[in-house]
């Protein structure tokens, strides 16, 4: 049996009557039935509760509170109430815990709920339909009844504050940005190499020195020096324990809960250098400035118990401070190089009778899991923590791609969906050449939107077990709140939506009118957002055997003009209505055009190239990464050429040769053979070292044609790309073997010396 509470605005005698006016709420309510009429909040106006309960009160309070800095109006909570105020014990099951009733009518307004949580979520709604920001004018709701509740349990936004530290003002404010948009879930990343955030008494060095480095900010992250001896450490912050208890307060009256991550067994640089004896070395280090790792210790030695007892210690503390069911321990991206050479963690594999160091980090995450789970806490990791044997009761948080939280639900564990693509916040929403600087990729409001949390490959049983998603704000190209709230805005909205909303209800041109009245809310409170992606997506398209260039834009209400000579794009180029063919080798270059104006800084361009594998089928030996599959499996015969955007048109394969076999159908005669290639130093994406060409009539015995060598410099730096090009006398043949030798080793100096590259490449020309 659950309660149901009634928030009520009451107002003395009053007829208002209007005109019906559209309702902008993200998410998309279930339900919405609007009819004629408006309430107006005045001075006349009280909130009634017609509970007692401490926390339904909390709730009006906090509606009281709005209303007062939104208009100066201090409207009276009166519990003693009598009109149409009861509270009444229902079995509700429709709205669940989080769902809410919504009735406006000419004289009242009422907010019904089986909890607090659903209070206060119909709350929100409701101040979607008020002014932004205080005003003088009428404070009007338009008559209507709204039946909510959510899809999914977890709905989550996550904020880095190790790689640069927001005060706890901005904190609140982050909070106030979820709690509008109805996400339940606030995961604070507290931990990582570049700095420790949470005050832990036990252990006061984390914050007097793990919280504190060097300040190189005006340098990009991966260029950064490392600290000298001497140098100034000023740079960075921490949130002491009050304040931390005053924020996670702070969220809970807003329906939001915090769940704190503390890394381990990686990513802990900024703990040792605060405690030496943490690492398998044990030397001392300064913390981290940047990217730069080189010599740098950053994970915990698993062979030394002393390690467990500082962890113990640690998460003692911040259990105390979150009363969060879940503790997130990270364990992402571990480097187990250091634990290879340390005679106690080898101790330790043989101790335990583990197999290899895969092993050892997943008895690293299983003891730290039995005492999280002492504690009646449940642990949540990225999803490497499937390495070596998922912990027992380990939820998991799939970030690489879905591929870990698929197979932890089909293990019948509990997963949070958030892969880098599209749910990667730190990633462009935008044209990178317009845009501020980020850590790369490419997530727009509508690859957000488009998104579904769960897989196809998960029957109804398993998908059972994906309790949600959330978007992820890493911040090491994020160094001010001005950039927070840009990076999130409006692509948070979206999301929202996803998570909150039925799927049925989808619409992408709905969402983008009522985004529209949201905008101008930003506007008037002042907020940073993107104003949209203006760059115009080219996509090839292959239909009857012939090449189009299909042209669309995310712009609400917004037009193409092309050109096909090079020309810049102009309102007098021609206006896009349908796929253009392409007869002939060109450059196509598009703008976006919203009311009149170009809006796109930079066109879009695109070098299409006819030749004899236009549309033919590819056979990989190595697969391609899910991660840079391009437009799909034929990336490399679809007449495209990319360019220096990595995460458009190119195929990527990490730490293996690029291996491809082009099937031309028939026995064609050809002359030359061209494979592009990247490099992009910073992003781990090198030249092959060679590209080979061989032929073949039967598609099993090859002759090769020609191997062309590299000519691009390793330490070049540059954004640049390279045609391997072999010339030949004429030959005919129906199949075509490109070979691309990975660089075994990154090249010294590189962030990742010694460990391999990336191949990426594109288009095979065939002439």
């Amino acid at each position: 049996m659950k309660f149901c509470y009634w928030v009520l605005f009451y107002l003395l005698p009053l007829s208002v009557y209007a005109q019906s006016q559209p309702i902008n709420i993200i998410p998309k309510p279930v339900n919405v039935q609007i009819s004629a009429g408006v309430f107006v909040i005045n001075e006349q106006t009280t909130i009634a509760v017609s509970s007692k309960d401490i926390a339904l009160f909390s709730a009006a309070v906090y509606l009281q509170n709005i209303i007062k800095d939104l208009s100066g109006l201090a409207i009276p909570i009166n519990k003693n109430a009598k009109q149409n105020i009861s509270l009444r014990i229902i079995n509700d099951s429709k709205i669940g815990p989080e769902g809410y009733y919504l009735t406006v009518l000419n004289n009242a307004i009422q907010i019904k709920a089986n909890t607090k949580v659903g209070i206060v979520n119909g709350i929100q709604s409701l101040l979607q339909t008020l002014p932004s920001i205080r005003t003088n004018a009428k404070l009007t709701v338009p008559c209507m009844a709204i039946t909510d509740y959510p899809r999914f349990k977890w709905r989550g936004m996550h904020l880095d504050v190790s790689r640069h530290f927001f005060g706890p003002n901005v904190i609140k404010q982050y909070i106030n940005l979820l709690a509008a948009y109805k996400f339940n879930t606030f995961h604070w990343h507290l931990v990582d190499d570049q700095g420790w955030r949470i005050e832990i008494k036990k252990y006061p060095a984390l914050t007097n020195i793990g919280a504190w480095r060097v300040d190189y900010t005006h340098l990009v992250w991966g260029k950064r020096p490392q600290a000298e001896n001497g140098e100034a450490a000023n740079y960075g912050g921490y949130y002491t324990q009050a304040q931390i208890k005053d924020i996670v307060a702070y969220a809970a009256e807003r329906n939001v809960t915090i769940v704190p991550e503390i890394e381990m067994p990686g990513h802990v640089a900024s703990a040792i250098a605060s405690y030496s004896f943490l690492s398998c070395t044990q030397q001392p280090q300064l913390p981290l400035t940047g990217g730069n790792y080189t010599n740098m210790s950053s994970n915990y030695c698993a062979g030394n118990d002393s390690v467990f007892h500082f962890l113990e210690d640690v998460l003692t503390e911040v259990i105390q401070l979150f009363p969060s069911k879940y503790i997130h321990i990270g364990g992402d991206e571990v480097d187990k190089t250091s634990w290879k050479k340390c005679t106690k963690c080898q101790a330790r594999i043989q101790k335990e009778k583990l197999n290899n160091e895969e092993e050892l980090q997943s008895y690293f995450i299983k003891r730290i899991e039995r005492f999280i789970n002492g504690k009646n806490r449940k642990m949540i990791g990225w999803d490497e923590i499937l390495e070596g044997g998922l912990a027992p009761d380990a939820t998991v948080m799939s970030w690489r791609g879905e591929s870990g939280g698929i197979a932890a639900a089909k293990m019948k564990h509990d997963v949070v969906m958030t892969p880098g693509n599209p749910v990667y916040f730190d990633h462009y929403q935008g044209d990178p050449l317009s845009e501020p600087i980020a850590i790369g990729g490419f997530n727009t409001l509508k690859k957000v939107y488009d998104y579904e949390p769960l897989p196809k490959a998960l029957n109804e049983q398993e998908a059972g077990y994906v309790l949600g998603a959330q978007a992820n704000l890493w911040t090491e190209f994020v160094t001010t709140p001005k950039q927070v709230e840009y990076m999130v805005l409006p692509r948070m909205l979206a999301l929202s939506e996803v998570l909150w909303s039925p799927k049925s209800s989808k619409d992408w041109t709905g969402f983008n009118e009522r985004l529209q009245w949201h905008f101008k809310s930003f506007d008037q409170q002042g907020r940073h957002y993107s104003k949209g992606n203006f760059k115009v997506d080219i996509k090839p398209l292959l239909k009857d055997g012939k090449l189009y260039a299909a042209l669309s834009t995310e712009m609400y209400k917004g037009q193409i003009h092309y050109t096909v000579n090079g020309m810049q794009p102009s309102l007098q180029s021609q206006l896009y209505a349908q796929p253009i063919e392409v007869n002939q080798s060109m450059v196509l270059k598009a703008s976006t055009a919203v009311n009149g104006e170009i809006k796109s800084l930079f066109p879009a361009e695109q070098q299409f190239v006819l030749h004899k594998a236009i549309g033919k089928n590819v056979q990989y030996t190595h697969p391609i990464s899910s991660s840079y599959m391009a437009d799909g499996p034929n990336a490399l015969t679809d007449g495209i050429k990319g360019n220096t955007t990595i995460h458009q048109f190119w195929h990527g394969i990490f730490a293996k040769d690029l291996i491809a076999v082009i099937d031309l159908t028939e026995s064609t005669t050809i002359q030359m053979l061209s494979l592009g290639c990247l490099q992009h130093y910073n992003d781990w994406i090198m030249m092959p070292e060679w590209v080979k060409f061989e032929i073949s009539e039967d598609g099993v015995t090859y002759r090769e044609i020609k191997t062309v060598a590299n000519t691009i410099a390793l330490q070049n730096k540059t954004a640049l790309i390279n045609q391997f090009t072999a010339s030949f006398t004429p030959v005919k043949t129906r199949f075509i073997k490109v070979t691309a030798k990975v660089l075994d080793q990154l090249p010294k100096g590189h962030a990742g010396e010694g460990k391999p590259a990336w191949i990426f490449a594109d288009e095979l020309i065939v002439e």
